[in-house]
């Protein structure tokens, strides 16, 4: 990416940079005019791939509460980037309609199939279904993808009672579902705060699928806290542990002021991101770089007084295996 007042901004001072509002943000990309094929895209979702998750909610929030110049586009972005954070392959679309193109605003894939986007700033007014629709048999039409894709409409709006009475009381009542803003930046900080395992129930969550049984949502609630008893590092268990692998070479940083885990991990974060290149978070303790080749796990350890091992690691085999698929992968250990 060409040097431009952003791209200076992201490296010298990365936090001040998420802490823009997301207005500013396209001011400072390319031309600050967002539109299909212009620099100014390029950059503003180069921005959004390195964002916090917390940030790109923040994003969405003010382009659903304020209106701007382009924000409809700039949700567009950001909710395709929530997208890529939910472990989906995403294809952006265009920001407005062309003549014999398909005018989906994503496209989000993975090995079971995919959902074609559609995104709604509200749901004040009627949608037309056979258009949106459409779009999906399109694509299957030409091959783009599998038959068994559905339509996921992401409203900004949690109240949609007449957009789903709309949906139900249609033909694609089996083929489309509803989402808000609010509700899929939830899933995301769910799978920021979970293992692997969670990403495939998140993904059936998203898709059409018969409600009468709940043990799909359950599978999910349980997951999400079996995950957090994993990632909470904050207890030293009764004994060490002599199940671990060998662990990568350590990188150690001390911590003189007393920080909660979280805060802790965050500065170790902005620290790989000004030495390196920027991660965001994949899993859990995991972080990886947008080309994913920059692989890190934070290991975070409170102090126990009075115990022979005054701090205590995990090192989980699923870590060495997401570590070891990088150019680069490191586990930190953090004092």
């Amino acid at each position: 990416m060409p040097s431009t007042p952003l791209t200076t901004l992201l490296e010298s001072a990365p936090d001040q940079a998420y802490g823009l509002r997301i207005q500013q943000v396209v001011v400072l990309c390319g031309d600050g005019i967002l539109r299909d094929g212009t620099e100014c895209e390029h950059q503003f979702r180069k921005f959004l791939e390195t964002a916090p998750g917390e940030c790109l909610s923040a994003y969405a929030s003010e382009c659903l509460s304020e209106s701007f110049t382009s924000s409809g586009s700039v949700l567009q972005d950001v909710i395709n980037e929530l997208g890529r954070r939910l472990d989906y392959k995403v294809e952006n679309g265009l920001y407005q309609g062309r003549v014999n193109k398909i005018g989906y605003d994503g496209i989000w894939s993975n090995a079971h199939g995919a959902l074609v986007i559609e995104v709604k700033t509200t749901d004040s007014y009627r949608i037309n279904l056979d258009t949106i629709v459409g779009y999906r048999d399109r694509l299957i039409v030409d091959q783009r993808i599998p038959p068994e894709s559905s339509v996921l409409i992401v409203v900004g709006r949690q109240d949609t009672g007449d957009l789903e009475a709309q949906v139900r009381g249609s033909k694609y009542a089996w083929s489309v579902r509803l989402i808000s803003v609010e509700a899929l930046s939830k899933l995301v900080s769910i799978r920021e705060r979970t293992e692997d395992a969670t990403t495939r129930k998140i993904h059936d969550l998203l898709v059409p699928f018969e409600y009468t049984k709940l043990d799909q949502i359950i599978d999910v609630v349980f997951d999400v806290s079996e995950d957090a008893s994993v990632i909470q590092e904050t207890r030293a268990p009764a004994g060490p542990d002599e199940r671990g692998a060998e662990s990568p070479t350590p990188i150690s940083e001390s911590r003189e002021v007393p920080d909660t885990i979280e805060q802790t991990r965050q500065r170790i974060v902005s620290a790989i991101s000004r030495k390196f290149r920027p991660i965001v978070n994949r899993s859990g303790v995991l972080y990886w770089s947008t080309d994913k080749q920059l692989r890190v796990a934070i290991g975070v350890s409170s102090h126990y007084e009075n115990r022979s091992w005054p701090y205590w690691y995990a090192y989980h085999p699923q870590w060495d295996t997401f570590l070891s698929e990088a150019d680069h992968g490191f586990y930190v250990l953090v004092l």
